[in-house]
């Protein structure tokens, strides 16, 4: 073979090479970012503490999440600076995600989240029902009873009807409703200390806790922004004056099972703790979760001279100084014999 003929292969082999990496590395880029095969909305990949990066990949191949050759994984973390450097924990595939976001997340450490919402006026049979339903939580309350879940998040003694700020709170794989409650409690005692210092100073509140009982009822009596204040001057009036508060909310949690959703006269006349009815004061729990609004409402009533009201079915209430305008408010609305 000539000199020539060398020398001809040999640009030839290097053009093929040339080709060949061209080729590769806009093939490889083609990988880093083009869109992972998912499957199904809501699919994440959990990547088990002590993992290498060879099981990690193994695992995305395994998944169907991934085809790509391991060579083009190593090469984007080595492109990436982020081999050995990849965080155990559970990592959203949302539609669209590309490996080199895939592996940014993973080496950032941004598992993937999810939120459970504590409802404004829901009872703590309610939140313990919604945290036993929640996805990758560890359910540590299974089997406990009230008494022992407050003494495990750390309030003892306390009921826990009310000491939970209703919000949206943010959880990862690996957190239990245990640490859930304990945020939630905190948040509930945060506010409360901030917020009762500011308290109108004439209220009849003895503590904090009879403003958490207040604004449970109120949280239950109406969701309606504009009246939740109104109704609280109400019961605040009503406890000033040493009349009963006669609210239906309160005889109906102290049903407890027993209320198969319609409160009916000898409900109003059979005592229990609940029974506002029989009993004088506040109930001596609150009945419910209240919201920062209702906890704003107790604290802030609205001055007025009105001591009754009663739901016009639409919602909203027509509100009464005297008992005659309250029975005839009553007649209207609940009987259906409005006067012309």
């Amino acid at each position: 073979m000539t000199r020539k003929t060398w020398r001809n292969a040999i640009l030839v082999l290097l053009l093929a090479l040339a080709g060949a990496a061209a080729w590769g590395w806009h093939d490889f880029s083609r990988f880093s970012d083009a869109p992972l095969r998912v499957s199904a909305p809501g699919e994440s990949i959990d990547i088990a503490r002590g993992s290498s990066f060879k099981e990690i990949v193994q695992q995305l191949r395994s998944q169907d999440l991934s085809t790509a050759s391991p060579l083009y994984w190593r090469l984007l973390a080595v492109q990436m600076h982020a081999t050995g450097r990849l965080h155990a924990g559970e990592y959203a595939t949302p539609a669209g995600i590309t490996p080199r976001r895939l592996l940014a997340n993973m080496a950032a450490g941004k598992v993937l989240q999810r939120n459970l919402t504590i409802v404004d006026g829901w009872t703590f049979h309610d939140l313990l029902l919604a945290l036993g339903k929640a996805e990758k939580l560890k359910h540590e309350t299974a089997g406990l009873d009230a008494a022992a879940i407050m003494q495990k998040i750390g309030a003892a003694g306390e009921q826990p009807e009310g000491r939970f700020l209703p919000e949206t709170y943010a959880y990862v794989k690996g957190d239990s409703d245990l640490d859930i409650l304990r945020r939630a409690h905190a948040a509930m005692a945060k506010m409360l200390d901030e917020q009762w210092p500011q308290r109108d100073k004439s209220l009849p509140l003895a503590t904090p806790y009879d403003a958490l009982i207040l604004a449970s009822i109120v949280e239950k009596e109406t969701g309606r922004a504009d009246e939740r204040a109104k109704i609280a001057g109400v019961f605040v009036r009503r406890l000033e004056n040493h009349m009963l508060l006669q609210t239906d909310p309160s005889v109906i949690y102290g049903m407890g099972d027993s209320y198969q959703g319609k409160i009916h006269k000898t409900d109003l006349t059979t005592d229990t703790p609940y029974n506002t009815y029989t009993r004088p004061g506040l109930p001596p729990t609150p009945i419910a979760l209240p919201g920062k609004p209702a906890i704003m409402a107790a604290l802030h009533p609205e001055p007025g001279t009105a001591l009754y009201f009663v739901a016009r079915g639409d919602g909203t209430h027509a509100f009464a100084d005297t008992l005659a305008e309250q029975s005839r408010n009553v007649a209207c609305y609940q009987l259906k014999r409005c006067n012309p």
